[in-house]
């Protein structure tokens, strides 16, 4: 049985303020007190702690990233060439997964997210400062992050014919980035 359309009062949990909403967006941030909001599909709206890097240049928006630690465990085949060495060393240890919570190609999100494994941008905490939409559901980042690892896979310079990875992950956390 389907469940019925529920509506969800966009009113801050801290101060009551209504949030301005566009269609797809599912994180804001409250114009009166600040505080973060997550629109949650179980629980409506709950409270979203956003963190702010330093390196935003002041009066710029920012862009929203979801930040993951996480383990890949993954096996892959070849129709020729090897680099299974290469790829088991890389994934042998935590990462750390930029995931892009804006509105964006998938080729896109696949370069993000490739770019920052390989060089980390800035994360150490600075003000507040606007950002894009936030429109890729928590729940979605482990399906933008397997689209992810494929990519990088997909990139090595032998001929792979499969791969088969699972996740560990930490619980998403927001960045907003320059």
């Amino acid at each position: 049985m389907d469940q019925p359309v529920k509506l969800v009062p966009l009113v801050c949990i801290q101060c009551g303020t209504p949030v301005p909403a566009n269609p797809d967006e599912v994180a804001w941030v409250c114009g009166q007190c600040g505080q973060g909001l997550l629109l949650d599909h179980n629980q409506g709206l709950v409270e979203l702690k956003i963190s702010y890097s330093a390196g935003i240049p002041a009066g710029r928006s920012g862009k929203p990233f979801w930040v993951v630690e996480g383990k890949v465990m993954l096996n892959r085949e070849t129709y020729r060439g090897d680099n299974n060495r290469e790829s088991q060393q890389f994934w042998s240890h935590p990462r750390r997964f930029f995931i892009p919570a804006f509105a964006c190609p998938l080729d896109t999100l696949v370069q993000f997210g490739a770019a920052y494994l390989a060089e980390p941008p800035d994360c150490r905490e600075g003000a507040p400062a606007p950002f894009d939409p936030v429109v890729l559901t928590m729940e979605d980042v482990r399906y933008a992050l397997e689209f992810i690892v494929v990519g990088i896979e997909a990139g090595r310079r032998d001929l792979m014919k499969e791969v088969q990875f699972s996740f560990e992950l930490s619980q998403p956390e927001l960045w907003v980035l320059p």
